[in-house]
């Protein structure tokens, strides 16, 4: 399926902005509001946020949404919500990223229409050539190692990694376990971008931490 344009964002915008992809996760805020959270990140190089907090009300994730997608526009990078159709169409997200657990691609393209953003999680050939065929417009794939955020995830090898990238036209963004210390082996994984969560928003500094991991992707990619 050829790449298409999703609301402002060419599918160049896409692939570029897969570079550094923060994903929130509230357990690692303490005391600070996920809003400034994902401000420091967006200003440390974040170049795409997602929202992800599966503890959230209805009501509490909507607010959270409709707060971060003025920071991204601001910023001028993509938004989306983990998961929620209903979320991101009502505060106007970019789109949504699902897992293979979650609403299939399918039935999310035809809820949010050809301008959005759809992004899918998987770990196999298969997984990711359906998703293509879907509507997705890139994949997130790994482990790339071991989490603590996701320890349920599995971690790929090299070749797995190759073999997806090989088989879809879409990009690919690497997720589980990304780091400082691991993000170097995305050079072998045929990749376009790397998907971070606690390595951001764990930091006592998270936009020093972003920085520096933009630094090293920029240096690996």
């Amino acid at each position: 399926m050829p790449a298409q344009q999703r609301g402002m964002w060419s599918p160049q915008d896409i692939r570029g902005a897969l570079k550094l992809y923060a994903v929130t996760d509230n357990a690692w805020l303490g005391q600070r509001t996920l809003a400034e959270c994902v401000g420091e990140a967006l200003a440390g190089g974040a170049t795409f946020v997602q929202l992800r907090d599966k503890h959230a009300s209805a009501k509490e994730l909507r607010a959270e949404a409709a707060e971060l997608l003025v920071l991204c526009r601001t910023a001028g990078v993509p938004f989306v919500v983990n998961d929620d159709v209903e979320c991101a169409l009502t505060v106007g997200a970019d789109g949504v990223h699902v897992g293979q657990d979650d609403m299939a691609c399918e039935r999310a393209r035809a809820l949010l229409g050809p301008d959005a953003i759809v992004g899918v999680s998987t770990q196999t050939v298969e997984q990711a050539r359906a998703a293509e065929a879907a509507g997705a417009d890139y994949l997130g794939v790994g482990g790339v190692a071991g989490t603590a955020t996701k320890p349920e995830a599995g971690v790929l090898t090299p070749e797995e990694f190759r073999a997806i990238a090989a088989a879809v036209d879409i990009p690919i963004v690497a997720i589980g376990g990304v780091n400082a210390k691991t993000m170097p082996l995305l050079t072998d994984l045929d990749v376009d971008g790397a998907a971070v969560v606690s390595a951001i928003f764990a930091a006592d500094d998270i936009e020093a931490a972003t920085r520096e991991l933009s630094r090293i992707i920029g240096e690996t990619l």
